[in-house]
């Protein structure tokens, strides 16, 4: 098995070669391909030395390639994986390239891992913030059905990549913002990504079709706001859920203690509740402040965080190739 990771000198390629290995997925050989600045950067990955490559045709079609990790934006997605998926590869991309492709699959393994196995070529890694939503979504939707949600987004500033981690660092010091439109330290921007003309950005536009999309419903009720926060890691969203049928709040935190990968930090009588700084590193989605929503009928609030770089982005693609490997090794895929 030979494992490429497009974009692995970025925060989150870097993430995907130490998830590989605190996963312990080995391969015969892991190709690093970034752009022609990078070429020649030294990695270690199990005690072995990998030297990155220049992105290009060349350097690809040569090689015996059974994965590609992609994290490195959507015009080089849209470039390059078809050129993987050519020699042979699966493609798993981070970028928003193909989220809405019908013949792409959008992948959150606790949710939806058999949507795999109908891939051709290219499995896509959802949005970040739309990633920890749908854990609890998909226990909801299963017991009471879902009738409409409501996300409000308090979103770290690594979810804009370095740049943005700078302009907080730097902020601090009173130097001026160079990725983000305004000032993000003591600061809180509800404008993520480009503006479209019905007055919604790109980022709430991803959640909406992306949690439908998940969730195999592609008539659900869903309205967002996303704001970026000065918080340097771990996206918060408050989710405002109407349900189809009544419910006890109680029956509903012992469901969602009993899904994967989802923790429950709901003792408010102690001040515990899901936070960033306690999320950081971890690869599971965290829910709290659970509780019913009195203005509405079969509706509640929760608090959901999670680790924006882990498991909203190279820890859920990892969680797709091991997925993958499950599925070749039963034969219901090729």
């Amino acid at each position: 098995m030979n494992i490429a990771i497009v974009g692995a000198t970025g925060k989150v390629g870097n993430k995907f070669i130490e998830i590989l290995q605190s996963r312990n997925i080995k391969a015969d050989n892991f190709y690093l391909y970034a752009s022609k600045k990078s070429q020649g950067k030294k990695f270690k990955i199990f005690n072995k030395d990998y030297f990155v490559l220049e992105l290009k045709e060349e350097n690809i079609i040569d090689k015996k390639i059974d994965y590609a990790l992609f994290s490195a934006g959507g015009n080089i997605s849209k470039e390059f994986a078809p050129i993987f998926v050519r020699i042979g590869a699966t493609v798993i991309d981070n970028s928003s390239a193909w989220r809405k492709d019908e013949d792409v699959p959008l992948v959150v393994p606790e949710v939806n891992k058999e949507d795999i196995l109908w891939n051709k070529g290219i499995i896509s890694n959802p949005n970040c913030s739309t990633i920890q939503a749908v854990l609890p979504l998909k226990v909801l939707e299963d017991l009471y059905g879902i009738k409409r949600v409501v996300f409000s987004t308090y979103q770290a500033v690594s979810g804009a990549g370095q740049k943005g981690y700078e302009d907080l660092k730097n902020g601090i010091k009173g130097v001026p913002p160079k990725k983000f439109p305004h000032q993000i330290f003591s600061n809180v921007l509800p404008h993520i990504d480009d503006f479209l003309d019905n007055g919604y950005t790109k980022e709430e536009e991803k959640m909406i079709f992306e949690c439908r999309k998940i969730l195999h419903k592609k008539d659900l009720k869903v309205t967002a706001t996303a704001v970026r926060v000065p918080v340097f890691d771990c996206h918060s969203e408050s989710i405002n859920v109407e349900l189809d049928k009544n419910f006890e709040i109680n029956d509903i935190k012992d469901a969602f203690s009993k899904f994967p990968n989802l923790v429950v930090v709901d003792d408010i009588k102690n001040n515990v509740y899901p936070m960033p700084i306690n999320c950081a590193n971890r690869d599971e989605v965290f829910v709290g402040r659970i509780r019913r929503d009195y203005s509405i009928k079969n509706a509640l609030n929760i608090w959901v965080v999670a680790d924006n770089i882990r498991k909203g982005a190279a820890t859920n693609a990892v969680q797709i190739l091991q997925e993958i490997i499950e599925y070749k090794k039963a034969g219901k895929l090729v």
